[in-house]
Formats: structure tokens, C-alpha cells, sequence
């Protein structure tokens, strides 16, 4: 893998602000996933979000349920854990852009219509996740300090000599 590549994934800024959105956003992402994915808090699994999926344009809908499923659980995931950040933090709002117009949009901003407001929420979180890193209390800071990458503070690199 490019060095310069794998020291700007786990480069991040250096504040604990980032655990405060990781964590309940990361939270979020995970039981969105496991609704998907496993049928639990009352999802519906692979198979009826499958057929919601197509009956929605989204086709194949057991392919489509199993990547959103797969890209919330799991990047939700690696958010709270804080390994690999940005790419699960894009991976997560690009899977909210679809959600929501494709689902959401033609409802409105508000939640009580079905609308788009929590996915913009989350996709807000996450656009901001993909661009500070994960901060501190990750894995990504422990690799990145492992790997020689300075912690950023800020929107500058610490390492300007």
C-alpha cells in the first residue's frame, strides 16, 4: 500500500471530539446494520429488506440489502472502535445519500413523514468523521503513531518542519 496513502487514512486530528460523535453514530449505524442484516430490534433481514430494496428500484434487492446492511454494521463498527475512520466514515455517508433520496426525500425534511432529517443527520456525522479522522481513544491513532504518522491538530499536519 502507498505510504503516503496509508499515513492520510489514519492520520487524524488529535482532539477527543470525535469520540463524541464516533460513538453514538457508530451506535447507530450497527443497529441500523443488524436490523438489515440479522433481523434484530425488529428489522426485518436480509431477505424482507431485499424485497422492500427492489420494491423500491433498488435491484438486485437481496444484493442491495446485504451491502447496506454490510456497509452500516460494519462501518458502524469501525467507527466506535475507531479503525479506519475515514473510508467507513465515507462508505456511511455514501450509504445515507442512497438512503435518502431513494427513501426519504420525497417525504420531506421531518421524521414524523418518514423524511430525510436523521439520514442528513447522519450524513452530516459521518461527512465530518471522513474529514477530522477519528481522534482520540482509536486504533487509528495508535496505528498512525505506529506507522510514523503525526496526529494532526487542526487542519495542518503537525509534521511542517
Amino acid at each position: 500500500m502507498n505510504s503516503q496513502l496509508t499515513q492520510r487514512v489514519f492520520e487524524t486530528n488529535s482532539s477527543w471530539s470525535q469520540l463524541a460523535l464516533r460513538i453514538p453514530v457508530g451506535v447507530i449505524f450497527m443497529a441500523h446494520g443488524a436490523q438489515k442484516l440479522f433481523g434484530w430490534f425488529g428489522g426485518h433481514g436480509l431477505e424482507g429488506t431485499g424485497q422492500f430494496m427492489a420494491s423500491i428500484g433498488l435491484s438486485p434487492g437481496y444484493m442491495m440489502a446485504l451491502l447496506a446492511g454490510s456497509a452500516e454494521f460494519f462501518g458502524g463498527l469501525a467507527l466506535v472502535i475507531g479503525l479506519l475512520v475515514r473510508p467507513a466514515a465515507v462508505l456511511t455517508a455514501f450509504t445515507m445519500v442512497v438512503a435518502i433520496f431513494s427513501v426519504h426525500f420525497a417525504n420531506g425534511l421531518f421524521m414524523s413523514n418518514n423524511g430525510y432529517e436523521f439520514g442528513l443527520a447522519l450524513l452530516a456525522a459521518s461527512v465530518s468523521l471522513a474529514i477530522s479522522g477519528a481522534g482520540r481513544a482509536s486504533v487509528d491513532e495508535v496505528l498512525a503513531k505506529r506507522i510514523g504518522t503525526s496526529t494532526r491538530v487542526g487542519t495542518h499536519a503537525a509534521s511542517h518542519a
